[in-house]
């Protein structure tokens, strides 16, 4: 890996760096001696860095986000990496959720990020440089049983982080969609949960069977340190994986799909057959 110089600080927008993952990345750039413009809902008055501004933005209204990104650049003059990383779970079976509940998810996981993503392009793209990282999850590589919702929103951010790709290159802007695995942080404890309907308690208790027995999490610090030594990157990927879970679960979610679609190949390509523009 060819590491990009670096002659002066860096600055960092992270959106949910109050707790989590988020703080973790905060702490880390921080602790490399960059700033860092740190996002959340609430503001923690005991945290006071140099190099630190607090700015308390929800990524789910729109003027809200422009106003945080304003702020920032205000304070020290560009951004150089943006994490996109304010997010939530919501646990149950897709049948037992409410319309809320559903819509809920999306704006924070997926529009939120669509907010943040418009409010920082056009300062990336003035200067002709920086790094947009997209905080996906192990739920973006494939949808599991009771996290329907939270696999919807995380697809969604993938599907538009490969756009913006697209859309920023030419611009000189760097998007990475970087897919975790299991931290310790409070996205469990503070998930959303739906009203459990009985049908489904016997696939339910199995579930928590099988959560008990494998379900180890790592230290934030872990993935703090991939995401420094990926912004440190001069060619940095389009896609990362954190943790040997989701490692292997992408290779063997993607084994899975060319399998299936190899054995219905036939069935794909005589489903084409081009024809001239119908008339009118």
């Amino acid at each position: 890996m060819t590491e990009r110089p670096t002659t002066r600080a860096r600055t960092w927008f992270i959106t949910g760096a109050s707790r989590g993952l988020g703080r973790a990345f905060a702490d880390a750039a921080l602790d490399s001696g960059d700033q860092v413009a740190a996002v959340s809902r609430t503001i923690r008055d005991d945290e006071t860095r140099p190099g630190l501004l607090q700015i308390a933005a929800d990524v789910r209204d729109p003027a809200s986000v422009r106003s945080a990104v304003e702020q920032a650049v205000a304070a020290f003059g560009r951004l150089d990496i943006v994490i996109n990383n304010a997010g939530t779970m919501s646990y149950g079976f897709v049948e037992e959720f409410t319309e809320e509940q559903v819509r809920a998810q999306l704006e924070t996981n997926f529009f939120g990020a669509v907010w943040v993503t418009q409010a920082v392009a056009p300062v990336l793209r003035r200067q002709g440089s920086g790094h947009l990282i997209q905080i996906s999850s192990i739920g973006g590589l494939a949808g599991f049983a009771g996290t329907g919702l939270y696999s919807a929103s995380k697809f969604a951010l993938e599907g538009l982080s490969e756009a913006v790709a697209h859309e920023l290159a030419d611009f000189g802007v760097d998007v990475t969609i970087v897919q975790p695995g299991g931290y310790w942080t409070d996205l469990y404890t503070a998930m959303d949960t739906a009203a459990p309907l009985a049908e489904y308690d016997a696939l339910r208790d199995r579930l928590a069977a099988q959560f008990a027995e494998n379900s180890v999490d790592s230290d934030p610090k872990r993935a703090a340190d991939a995401i420094l030594e990926l912004t440190a990157s001069a060619s940095p990927p389009r896609r990362l994986l954190l943790g040997g879970t989701a490692y292997d679960i992408a290779f063997d979610v993607t084994d899975e799909r060319r399998r299936t679609w190899q054995e219905w190949e036939a069935v794909s390509r005589a489903a084409e057959e081009p024809i001239a523009a119908p008339e009118g």
